[in-house]
């Protein structure tokens, strides 16, 4: 009586194995699965649509047609007929004048505190536009230098 626990294939040992071990592949999917979920950017769940604005009234006040008159306080602080403009709101209004039937007069005012530098890129700009009524206010005060 003989007992034989395990069958003996023989000669079918020998032949190659038909299956496929899919355990290392599996290993590597997993990985590279775990590093493409680390590498994705954490959505922000927000869409970008430009909403309607309110309407931004730009037109801007209408120089005088008689005179108009251009201040630089001691903070170099450029203003036009008494509102703070900056070089490009200044540049506009002098092109606003140019365009007018009858070019009128500006008078220009520049503080004695003020920095020169604000002053003289005041007087190119406003040499620039091609202004050929402008008059200096406030000298007669340093006559008495």
């Amino acid at each position: 009586m003989a007992l034989s626990f395990a069958k003996s294939r023989g000669a079918q040992d020998e032949a190659p194995m038909g299956e496929m071990n899919t355990t290392p592949l599996i290993d590597v999917m997993l990985v590279l699965l775990i590093m493409f979920i680390i590498t994705i950017p954490i959505q922000t769940h927000s869409v970008g649509i430009n909403l309607p604005q309110a309407p931004v009234d730009t037109s801007l006040p209408q120089p005088d047609p008689i005179k108009n008159k251009v201040t630089i306080d001691a903070s170099g602080v450029v203003r036009w007929n008494g509102m703070a403009v900056d070089a490009l709101t200044l540049r506009r209004y002098l092109a606003q004048t140019l365009a007018m039937p009858v070019e009128p007069e500006l008078q220009f005012q520049p503080d004695a505190a003020a920095r020169y530098l604000v002053v003289d890129q005041t007087l190119a700009d406003i040499r620039r536009s091609g202004v050929t009524k402008l008059g200096f206010v406030g000298n007669e005060r340093y006559g008495q230098f």
